[in-house]
Order: structure tokens, then sequence, then C-alpha cells
């Protein structure tokens, strides 16, 4: 440092810096000019040494100045350790101190440059010192148990480091282990500034100087970026981590991100360091085109579509560079060179293979973003003589952009071909396929094995561009005007003669179908069209390889039978019946692949016929000749082209579809994997067109294919809470549609979310029980977590449905819930995480400021008696419960004033809380004026309850209302009690039974009501309350060895003890018809497990149904095919 002549005084050092402390704190904009005055006073400082002699006779200096600046400043730099991350004059003094730094550095290599020396002359400097001195004391706050000094001095370091310099070895060795140790701790603030410090340590790594097993900075960084559970710290990560070969595949992952900011980050300051497309492979610039422009945010999408927009202008400048470049050749009108630029752009991507639906993409995002590229497009005549693929998929989405936004004027402008030249230069790139076809047969028939495997890929590859040329011809053919009848015709016989022909590749029927349907006058026109050249097909066989296609299983189906007798009509017949026994090898698999053209062309025209089965009678020999025989064949190949024409035939024909639903069942019961799911896709076809026809006719057909549903689904593995509450780092693509799916469904209607709401405990248990089942490599969310999702899904707020009429009706979900949680907590069984994750939730519920006075008297009849029969003994859920009780009775603080507990006793819902809680409620009064009436009761409050935790259906039902009882005789109080409370869980399954067995219940408990004694004989009843009772077991369950365990841990009656409680229960001289009539309950109980073993033993014999052993089961399974398949010819 340079010296200054004026000495300091150092007692005034503290105030000076103080002072310019107290400016930078204020505004940015100073900082340059404070950074220069303490850098003077810096200097000054350092002037003011002692010289010392040691004990050996050496004499030393001793850095007086220096050592009172560092004091002064790092005194003052400790009232910033500990504020919080917001306020701006902390972030300003953190600023203002990396500056110093930099200056201080800076200062230095300026002082070398003029000495000519280097900065390992003089290691030792004020700077270095000055700097060694903030780093340790910095260092020691990383491990401060306050969070806020750990981060303000994270904070800090973050804004030094790049300005450091050089810093001796065992510095460096403590700087890189306290950043390490930091990007584990809980604050996600610190970890963020943790991971960008750690990140300018990158290129200091010696690998050699590495231990082995040692992870690298690098390493760290990229599992920091892969595996932390907070976006901002992945964030951090992601801006800082360079972009090598080595991490580009980690950091392309972030692309899929759940974090929508982070997602944009990646295409708005990552991706373009890059600078050049081409540094990323084909692949991943396919992967990183199709997550963005398919977001579902449309800022990701905004951000991917200027990405794009840059490498265009890449692309563009090479091109404009390299304008003798003869491969594109010129064309007029192309004067600024964007189409040629274009169609380079478009080799950046796979445009024959997969990447052709990419490649639309983007150029429809670059139309979109830069509107004027589309002025300058020009089509003469040379462009469609020369056509690439590129070139093809060019035209075809310009066309379609035009059309999409209705710019006529530009289509004219850019001069395309009138139908009848275009119909000529469709001719020429089905002449081009041809010859490519023909090039490829040459080759296999001279070479016979001799020419190379590099030879055979390039014709496959020339065959795959006239494909795509011809395809993208097509698709722009159907945007053309048909009102030139001599274009029209010439048009329809090149699509003809291509659908005619042999050979002509699978990806060009639907195409070919496409453009016969934009050109025909009617649909019928269009089946006949297409039947002739079926028949045409059948009966002009070509010999073609068809190893490669046809799949003949070694275990043969034995559900199919091939020795059907002939199903064929006279008269309908489409070819001449040929047995194939007599045919040869090469004439069978001749046969085979005909079958599967004309299979690919009924369903390419299936699929676009509107009109009904019975207007097109054409089809009827196609559906016996070929579809219903090929049905029947063994080959995975026809068999599952046949069955998807069959189930496009049944779409238009409602008979048929009901005659021939039982055979696509068998099919799914029968068929391979690969078959299996597009038996499927046909019958949930069906069940969406024909809905009515299947689940309103008939009970028992509705019963029937829902129980198949069920049992396909569950064979699929398909369970959408279990899914989305597994993390699965690898698949995101569900995780996303999961995240999406559930929302959406819940925010559709209040009803959606009443579903939602009454699952809440059975979900919470199994989700509990997943996450305590979770291994040491498994990550899931926590169960309180989950709760928290229920809350959001299930808030009426957020319902779209929701109108002003009916809110006071719909918004009662989070209040069901509330009952339902302050119902789980009178369960003793329930742990103290349930209960405190129980409590957390009430408090995130919105109770509707008008919510009716019935709710509230239920809510607060369950918050008012927990303490005195539940009591929650952990104090800190005690203090969490009464936040939510404070807050409920300030709310409706005039509403439960105005409340009188006797009106709502005889309230059936607000009667099973009573009992339910154990608490005797109040004699009954005739209110003179009430608020609501019984006809404005609302159904979901009393279903919301059944869901809940209620009693079980053999609990005594609500007393009746003549004669009412007398609180002064209760008899059998205790008896009562211990059965009147079912644990929750017992309650909650209850929601599980079908309504026929609720309203079966309903009815038995109202025979048993009107079946009660007199009030001279002896009843069970609701002990009075007592003040301090605390329950000693769950409830609904007795004591002792009459209560076991289940596997969640809830209580559950042995079903042995139950004819017990009965007994016990029964007065003594009561008369026999009361005994009677209480035993429907327990034999309804009875009755829906018998019901369910009954179940379980049809689902496993049709399991075993699937896989006959005997030659008589296979023989009826056929029959039975046969008589499906009659029954569908029949119609």
């Amino acid at each position: 440092m340079a010296k200054s002549n004026d000495p300091i005084d150092l007692d005034t050092v503290h105030e000076a810096i103080a002072t310019i402390f107290d400016q930078v704190q204020t505004s940015l904009a100073n900082h340059k000019k404070n950074c220069v005055a303490l850098y003077k006073l810096h200097l000054r400082a350092a002037e003011v040494a002692q010289p010392t002699k040691k004990k050996n006779g050496t004499t030393t200096t001793k850095f007086v100045g220096e050592r009172a600046f560092a004091d002064a400043f790092l005194h003052l730099l400790n009232r910033v350790l500990d504020m919080k991350k917001g306020p701006a004059a902390a972030d300003r003094i953190v600023k203002f101190v990396g500056s110093y730094v930099q200056y201080l550095n800076e200062k230095v290599l300026q002082e070398q440059a003029k000495e000519g020396g280097s900065a390992e002359d003089d290691s030792d400097t004020t700077t270095s010192r000055f700097v060694a001195r903030i780093i340790g004391w910095l260092l020691q706050g990383f491990s401060a148990k306050n969070k806020n000094v750990r981060f303000r001095c994270l904070h800090l370091v973050s804004e030094l480091i790049s300005h450091i310099g050089e810093v001796d070895e065992d510095t460096y060795s403590l700087l890189r282990e306290g950043l390490i140790e930091r990007l584990n701790d809980k604050e996600t603030l610190i970890r963020a500034h943790a991971a960008a410090a750690l990140s300018k340590l990158v290129g200091s790594e010696d690998p050699d100087e590495m231990e082995e097993g040692e992870q690298s900075v690098l390493d760290i960084l990229l599992e920091v970026l892969a595996t932390d559970s907070a976006a901002e710290v992945r964030r951090a990560s992601l801006l800082n981590v360079p972009l090598t070969p080595a991490t580009i595949g980690t950091v392309l992952k972030r692309t899929r991100d759940v974090d929508t900011t982070t997602r944009k980050i990646m295409y708005t300051a990552v991706l373009p360091k890059l600078g050049h497309p081409r540094q990323l492979s084909l692949v991943q610039r396919e992967q990183v085109i199709k997550d963005g422009l398919g977001d579902r945010e449309p800022g990701v999408r905004v951000a991917a579509g200027k990405l794009l927009t840059k490498w265009f202008d890449v692309i563009l400048a090479e091109a404009d560079a390299a304008q003798e470049d003869d491969a594109l050749g010129a064309w007029e009108g192309d004067d600024s060179g964007l189409m040629k630029g274009l169609i380079r752009f478009l080799s950046l991507f796979d445009v024959i293979g997969s990447g052709e639906v990419i490649a639309v993409d983007t150029l429809t995002s670059i139309f979109v973003t830069r509107p004027d590229i589309a002025e300058a497009f020009a089509f003469p005549e040379s462009y469609w003589q020369k056509l690439t693929p590129e070139a093809a998929v060019l035209a075809r989405v310009f066309v379609d952009h035009c059309i999409k936004n209705g710019n006529e004027t530009r289509l004219e402008a850019a001069a395309l071909p009138v139908v009848t030249a275009f119909a000529f230069h469709i001719q020429e790139a089905y002449n081009q396929l041809l010859s490519a076809l023909e090039n490829i047969e040459n080759a296999k028939l001279a070479g016979a094995g001799k020419e190379s495997i590099s030879d055979e890929e390039d014709l496959e590859e020339e065959l795959a561009k006239h494909e795509v040329i011809l395809s993208e011809l097509l698709r722009m053919a159907l945007k053309l005007d048909y009102g030139d009848e001599i274009g029209r015709r010439k048009v329809f016989t090149v699509v003809k003669e291509m659908l005619a022909h042999p050979q002509l590749p699978p990806g060009l029927i639907e195409r070919c179908v496409d453009v016969l349907k934009e050109i025909m006058p009617s649909e019928r026109d269009l089946i006949r069209v297409v039947v002739e050249i079926i028949v045409e097909l059948r009966e002009t066989e070509e010999v073609e390889d068809v190893d490669d296609i046809l799949g003949v299983p070694e275990d043969q189906d034995a559900d199919i039978s091939v020795a059907t007798d002939a199903i064929s009509r006279g008269g309908r017949s489409t070819r001449k019946s040929r047995d194939r026994d007599a045919m040869s090898a090469e004439e069978k698999r001749t046969a085979d692949m005909t079958d599967i053209r004309c299979l690919m062309l009924c369903t390419a025209v299936l699929e676009r016929v509107n009109g009904s089965f019975e207007d097109n009678s054409t089809l009827e020999g196609i559906l016996t000749d070929l579809i219903v025989p090929s049905v029947k064949r063994k080959e995975l190949a026809i068999r599952e082209k046949a069955l998807v024409s069959l189930g496009l035939c049944c779409l238009i024909a409602k008979n048929m579809a009901l005659r021939s639903f039982q055979l696509f069942i068998g099919q799914v019961e029968s068929s391979p994997p690969e078959l299996k799911v597009q038996v499927l896709k046909v019958l949930l076809d069906l069940l969406i067109v024909y809905d009515q026809e299947f689940f309103q006719n008939s009970e028992a057909i509705a019963q029937q294919i829902t129980g198949f549903l069920i049992q396909a689904l569950q064979s699929l593995d398909y369970t959408g809470f279990a899914l989305h509450l597994t993390v699965d780092v690898e698949n995101q693509e569900l995780r996303q549609c999961l995240s999406y799916f559930f929302p959406v469904y819940s925010y559709a209607s209040a009803s959606n979310q009443s579903r939602i709401q009454s699952i809440f405990l059975t979900a919470y248990d199994q989700a509990k029980k997943m996450h305590d089942d979770l291994d040491e490599d498994q990550e899931m969310i926590s169960p309180y977590d989950f709760g928290l999702m229920i809350v959001d899904w299930s808030d009426p707020t957020k319902a779209i449905q929701i109108t002003g009429t009916e809110r006071s009706e719909t918004q009662s979900a989070h209040v069901d819930l509330a009952i339902q949680l302050l119902s789980a907590l009178y369960d003793e069984d329930r742990s103290d995480t349930d209960r405190k994750a129980f409590c957390q939730v009430l408090n995130q519920l919105q109770i509707p400021a008008d919510l009716n006075h019935r709710s509230i008297h239920k809510v607060h009849l369950l918050i008012s008696h927990l303490s005195e029969q539940c009591p929650l003994e952990n104090a800190a859920i005690q203090k969490i419960f009464a936040r939510f009780e404070t807050k409920f009775k300030q709310q409706f603080q005039n509403q439960l004033k105005e409340i009188k507990p006797s009106h709502y006793v005889k309230e059936e819902d607000v009667a099973k809380i009573y009992e339910y809680i154990a608490v005797e409620p109040p004699k009954a009064e005739e209110p003179e004026s009430r608020n609501e009436t019984a006809a404005s009761k609302s159904e979901s409050a009393d279903e919301t309850f059944e869901s809940a935790p209620s009693a079980p259906a053999q609990s005594e039902p609500e007393p009746e209302p003549e004669p009412e009882p007398t609180v002064s005789e209760p008899p059998s109080k205790k008896k009562r009690a211990s059965r009147a409370r079912p644990s929750s869980q017992a309650i909650s399954a209850q929601s599980t039974q079908t309504q026929t067995t609720i309203s079966q219940a309903q009815s038995e408990v109202q025979d048993d009501v009107k079946a009660e004694p007199e009030e001279g004989a002896e009843r069970p009843s609701t002990p009075t309350k007592k003040k301090g009772t605390k329950r000693a077991h769950a409830p609904g369950t007795p004591r002792g060895d009459e209560r076991k365990r289940t596997r969640r841990g809830t209580a559950t009656r042995k079903s042995k003890e139950v004819p017990q409680e009965e007994e016990d229960e029964e007065p003594e001289g009561s008369p026999a018809p009361t005994s009677k009539k209480r035993a429907p309950k327990l034999r309804g109980k009875n009755q829906s497990r018998t019901s369910n073993g009954r179940a379980n033993s049809k689902r496993k014999s049709n399991s075993n149904k699937s896989a006959p052993d005997t030659e008589e089961e296979k023989e009826n399974a056929n029959t039975r095919e046969e008589s499906d398949l009659s029954a569908v010819e029949s119609d």
C-alpha cells in the first residue's frame, strides 16, 4: 500500500468507520465513494506500528494500527450479524463489505503492476492480513446457535469469496469444510448461501491433491442440485455450477423441476450460457425444447420460446456467413435468407424420426415470437423440385400457422401451388418413394447378404426421408381448396393408387384416408372406396417379408378357437374363401401381411366415420369376412388390430356393442399384457359412449362392470394417493400429473371437495403407515404435510362452482372436516403425533363467518367437552388446540350466546355427538322460534358425521321424543358409557360400506327404537357428565382382553365377544320380542362380512378362470367365445 505522511489518532478510527457505515446503509450509490474514504483511513491506520524485541534478540513489527482498524471494523460489523433477512440497511452493509474487499485487491494488483512484481513475491500484505482476519472471524459464526448469525456469516462469505484473492492452506481448508458442513443446515437460506459460496471454490481444487474417496466440490454441488428439498438451494447451486460435459446432464434435469421459478431460470439464465445449441446433443436439444414448450406454466413456455429465438439467431448468422453453400440452393423470394435459416435451424432436430413433433412445435413458437418471419415466405416452383424433409415440414407448418390465425392474404402472397399442380408434386414424391422401395428390394435380392450394414442403413434412411416428405405433402393437401374439379380428381387418383399399393408404408395410410375423407362427398362414398381397395388388395397379394411384423407366441391362447364353423354369408364375401392348410408358407405370410394392411385400412376408416353401422351396409362384408375371422387368429399382430376394428364397429352399432362387451371382457382376462392394454382402451371407449345403456338399464350389469373395472385397475397398480405420496425422483412426469390432477378435481365443485374431505382419516392413516414403513433410501412427505394438502384441496373458497346463493350450503367442507378431526381427538388410541397433527390442521381450516347455528353448536360441543372427557396431556398440543378454541369462540361469540343446546337435542347428528362423547344431553325443549327448520337440514352434515367417527350400527339409537328421558334416574349409566364411544378407526371404517347397507341398518335402528321397552323397563343410558373424568380406554371397546389391537393401532372388538355383549345388555325380565328385534343389527354386520368373503372367493374364482387347466374348461371357454362372435355377426 502507498504510505501517507499524516499520522492518525487510533482513538478516532472507530468513529470514522462508524460514520462511513452510517452512510453506506442508506444507499448503494455512495458505496464507491465510501470505499475510497475507508481505504485512505485504512492506509493511515496501517502506518502505526510498534517494533518489538523478542527474547532471542530479534526485532519484529507489531501492527498496532492495522489491529485497531480491524477491531473497529469487526465491532461495527457484529451489529449486522444478529439481524434476520429483510432489512435493506443490513443487506447494503454486507454489499459494501464485499465491495471494499474487492477494492482492496484491485489496489494491490495495481501496485504490483507498477512495481513489476507478481502476487507471489509478497503474500503477507496489509490487505491479506485484513482479509484473513475477517474470514477467520466469520468462520466462527458458521456454528453459532443463532440462525440469524449463521445466515449473516454465510451471506458475508458468499459476497467476499469471489474477491478474497489468495489465502493460506489452513484458511482455505477451514473455509471449505465449514461451507460443506453448512450445506446440511436446517435453514434454507443458509444452505443456499453455502452453495453459492462453495461454487466459487470449484476452480481452485486440484484432483491430484484430493484423498482417495473424497468428494470434490463439484460433485457435492451436483448432489445438492439433484436432491435438496428446497427450491432456493437448488437454484443457488444451478446458477453457480459451471456448464461442462460432466455437469450438463444433471443440470438439464432441472427442466422438469417441481419449482416453476427453477424451470424458468433454466431457460432464462442457464441455457443461454452455452452460446451455441450444438453444444448439446440431439437428444438433449429435443428434451430441452419438449420440456420447455410443453410446460404447464405460461411463464416457462415464454422463456423457452425466447431461448429458441436466440438459437435461431445464432443459426441465421451462420447461414449469412456461408452464402456460397449450394447444399440448400437458392430460390426467388427469399432475399432475407430467413427460410434458408429456418431450414438450417430444423436440422438441429430429428424431423425424420420422433423429433418431428418437437420440430413443428419449435417452428410454431418462432412464428409466435417473431411474427415478421412469416412475412418473408415465398414458395417458387424451384422450392418444390428440391424438397427435403426440413423444407417440407417448414412449408406445412407455415400453412397451418396462417390458416389457424386466419391470415389468408399471407397464404396467397406466398404463391402456394394450385390443387392440380400440388397433385403432381404429390405424384412426384410418391414416385420417389417407390423408387426407394425398389432400391431396397434390389439390394436385398442382388446382394444376398453381401451388402454392408452401412449401405442398408443408408437405403432405409433415404426411404424414411421420402416418407416424411410425402406425409407432409398429404397433410398440406388437407388445407387446399378443392373447388377445382380437375385437381380434385387428380388428387383422388393419386391417393387411391397409393392406398392400393401393397408396400405403402403403414405411416402413410392414415394420411391418405384423411385426404380421401376431405375430397369425398359423403361417408358412404369413402367407405365404398376403401372397401374396393381392400377387395383389390386381398385378390392381388404380393409377397412381403412379415417375419418382423407377425408375432406368434409360443403358448397359444386356448381362449380363441380356430375350429369354429365358417360365419361367412353368401353374397357378402369380399374374398373367395381359401383353405389356409392348402397354402405354402410363403403364401401364408403374404396372406397375413395383406390382412394386417386391410385391418389397418379398416381402423383408419372407422376412426373417421360418424354415421351408424346400419347406414353403411358395405361394412357388413368387412365385418363378417375380415374382422371376425381375424379376431379368432392366434397371431398377436392380427388379433390386436382385429379387436380394435371390432371395437370401432361397436362404437357406431349399439346392439353390437351390448352383445360384444362380454367378448372383450374375456379377452382382457386371457390376453397377454401387450394386447390387454388395447382391449381395455376399447372397453373404456364403449363405456363412455354407451354409459346409460350399460349402467342404467340393469343394476346387475352395472355392478359387474364396476367390479371388473376395479379389478383391472388394481391389477395395473393404480393407487392415486399412494403414487402421489411416494417421492420417486426418477418419475417426475407422474408426480407432475398427480400434482395437477388432485387440485383440479377438488376445486371443480363443492361435492368433489366433500368427497376429498370424507376420506381424511382413512387416507391419513394409510399415509402414516406408508411413512412408518419407508426404507432408508425412500422419501415421502410427512403425515402432517399430507393433512395440509387435504385442507387445501377441500378449501371451499377455492371451489370454482360456488355462487352467492349456494355459499351457505357449499362452504361446509372445512366445517365437516373440523367435526371429523375433533371427533378423532376423543379417540384415546391416537398417538400424540396424530393429535398434534390434527390440532395443527384445525388451525388451518377456513370456517365461514355465516355458519348456521346447528354447525356452530356441534363444533362447540366437541371443543368444550374435550378437556373433561379426553384431555390432551401434552402441554405443547394443548397450546395448539387452545389457539383454535380461542379463535373459534371469538369468531362466534355472539352466536354462542343465542344458541340453546336443548333446542338441538332431537337432531340426529347432534344426538350422535352426545352419544359419542358420552355426555348426557340436556332436557329437550320445544323451541318457540328456531333459526332453522327441520326441512332445511343439510344432508352433507349428516353424511359427514357418518364418515367421521360415529357410533357403530349396533349402538343405542337416540331416545324417542316420547317419553323423554329423565335426568334424575338414568338406568345403567356405567354400561352405556363403555359402549357409547367406539374408536374413530372403527367409525371411519363405516364410510366404506355401501349405501344399501347403511339404509338397511338405519331401518333396523328405527325398528329397534319402536321396540324399546317402556320407561319401567331397564335400558342403557349415557352417564351424567362428571368434572375431571378421564377416559381410560378407547371409545367403543371394552377393557382388558376384550379388545385386540389391529395393525394400525386401532382397537376392534372380537367377533366372538359380540353375542356376549348383547346378552349383557339385555335387561332381566325383558320380553322376548325385544331381543329378537335387536338381532338384525348383528346379522347385518355379519352379512357384510359374509358378502365380503363371497366377493373374495368370487375374485379368486375369476383369477383362476383365466387359465383353464382341463380340456373340458378349455372347450367351454372356446364355446363361450364362439357364441359371442356369432352374436356379433348376427347383429
